[in-house]
C-alpha cells in the first residue's frame, strides 16, 4: 500500500506548526495508497472531528489533543486512530488492517494509538484517560 506524500507533508504540518486540528485518512483502493480526506482547522472541535468520520466505512485519523495535567499545565498529545465500525465491508476492514503498521511508520511523531469500532471506544473521556 503505497503513501500518498501530502499525508506525510500534512502530519508534519499538524505536528510542527499546529495548522491542523486533526487529519483523516482514506484509502483509495483503486489506486492502492492512501490519501488525505479531510483537514480540519485548529478551532474545529473534537465533534466536528468525529462527524468526519463515516458510519460504515474505515478510515485512519490523526487528533491533535489539548489538555491539562493534574498539575494544570497545558500539554498535547498526537493521538492515531484506527477507525473500523462494525457495520463496515470486511475487506475494508481487512485492507485497513493489514496497511496499519506500514502507514503509521510513515507519521513519525504519533504518541498514542487507539483502535475503535463504534464512537464510544474513541470518547472524550477516552482521550483524557489516554493522553495522561
Amino acid at each position: 500500500m503505497a503513501v500518498h506524500d501530502d499525508c506525510k507533508l500534512k502530519f508534519l504540518e499538524l505536528k510542527a506548526k499546529r495548522t491542523h486540528r486533526f487529519i483523516v485518512f482514506k484509502i483509495e483502493e483503486k489506486q492502492k495508497q492512501v490519501i488525505v480526506e479531510k483537514l480540519g482547522e485548529p478551532t474545529e472541535s473534537y465533534e466536528d472531528f468525529t462527524k468526519c468520520l463515516p458510519a460504515d466505512e474505515c478510515r485512519y485519523a490523526v487528533y491533535d489533543f489539548d489538555f491539562l495535567t493534574a498539575e494544570n499545565v497545558p500539554k498535547s498529545r498526537i493521538f492515531f486512530i484506527a477507525w473500523s465500525p462494525d457495520t463496515s465491508r470486511i475487506r475494508s476492514k481487512m485492507i485497513y488492517a493489514s496497511s496499519k503498521d506500514r502507514f503509521k511508520r510513515e507519521l513519525d511523531g504519533i504518541q498514542v494509538e487507539l483502535q475503535a469500532t463504534d464512537p464510544t471506544e474513541m470518547g472524550l473521556d477516552v482521550f483524557k484517560s489516554r493522553a495522561n
